[in-house]
Protein backbone atom coordinates (compact mmCIF):
# COMPACT_ATOMS: atom_id res chain seq x y z
CA UNK A 1 0.00 0.00 0.00
CA UNK A 2 1.75 3.38 -1.28
CA UNK A 3 0.74 6.34 1.09
CA UNK A 4 0.07 9.68 0.68
CA UNK A 5 3.25 12.21 -0.06
CA UNK A 6 3.40 16.00 -0.23
CA UNK A 7 4.82 17.29 -3.17
CA UNK A 8 6.00 20.95 -4.10
CA UNK A 9 5.68 22.46 -7.76
CA UNK A 10 5.04 25.77 -9.30
CA UNK A 11 2.13 26.62 -11.29
CA UNK A 12 1.94 29.76 -13.11
CA UNK A 13 4.18 31.39 -11.04
CA UNK A 14 3.10 30.28 -7.47
CA UNK A 15 4.22 27.72 -5.44
CA UNK A 16 1.95 24.66 -4.04
CA UNK A 17 2.13 21.43 -3.80
CA UNK A 18 0.25 18.42 -3.94
CA UNK A 19 -0.38 15.21 -1.83
CA UNK A 20 -0.15 12.27 -4.15
CA UNK A 21 0.75 8.50 -3.49
CA UNK A 22 4.52 7.69 -4.70
CA UNK A 23 3.09 5.49 -8.24
CA UNK A 24 1.36 8.01 -9.23
CA UNK A 25 4.67 11.12 -8.59
CA UNK A 26 6.41 8.63 -10.94
CA UNK A 27 3.56 7.98 -13.47
CA UNK A 28 3.74 12.02 -13.68
CA UNK A 29 7.64 12.12 -14.23
CA UNK A 30 7.67 9.31 -16.60
CA UNK A 31 4.86 10.64 -18.99
CA UNK A 32 6.81 14.38 -18.77
CA UNK A 33 9.47 12.72 -19.90
CA UNK A 34 8.14 10.54 -22.66
CA UNK A 35 6.64 14.17 -23.45
CA UNK A 36 9.88 15.97 -22.98
CA UNK A 37 8.54 18.88 -20.94
CA UNK A 38 9.38 19.79 -17.05
CA UNK A 39 6.73 18.38 -14.31
CA UNK A 40 5.51 22.10 -13.65
CA UNK A 41 4.58 22.05 -17.26
CA UNK A 42 2.80 19.39 -17.51
CA UNK A 43 0.87 19.92 -14.01
CA UNK A 44 0.21 23.51 -15.79
CA UNK A 45 -1.42 21.89 -18.26
CA UNK A 46 -3.67 19.24 -15.90
CA UNK A 47 -4.25 22.39 -13.73
CA UNK A 48 -5.81 24.58 -16.65
CA UNK A 49 -8.37 21.44 -17.79
CA UNK A 50 -9.47 19.92 -14.56
CA UNK A 51 -12.40 20.03 -12.42
CA UNK A 52 -12.13 19.76 -8.97
CA UNK A 53 -9.10 18.97 -6.72
CA UNK A 54 -5.84 18.82 -8.75
CA UNK A 55 -4.56 15.61 -6.71
CA UNK A 56 -7.67 13.71 -7.35
CA UNK A 57 -7.19 15.53 -11.27
CA UNK A 58 -3.53 14.60 -11.29
CA UNK A 59 -4.58 10.88 -10.25
CA UNK A 60 -7.23 10.31 -13.38
CA UNK A 61 -4.47 11.87 -15.82
CA UNK A 62 -2.20 9.09 -14.68
CA UNK A 63 -4.59 6.39 -14.87
CA UNK A 64 -5.95 7.69 -18.19
CA UNK A 65 -2.41 7.93 -20.10
CA UNK A 66 -1.98 4.69 -18.90
CA UNK A 67 -5.32 2.61 -19.76
CA UNK A 68 -5.11 4.50 -23.33
CA UNK A 69 -1.71 2.73 -23.84
CA UNK A 70 -3.21 -0.45 -22.52
CA UNK A 71 -6.25 -0.15 -25.17
CA UNK A 72 -3.80 0.57 -28.24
Amino acid sequence: MSRLKKHSVLLQGHATSVTIEDPFWSGLKEIAKVQNISMNTLISAIDDQREGNLSSALRLFVLKYYKDQVSL
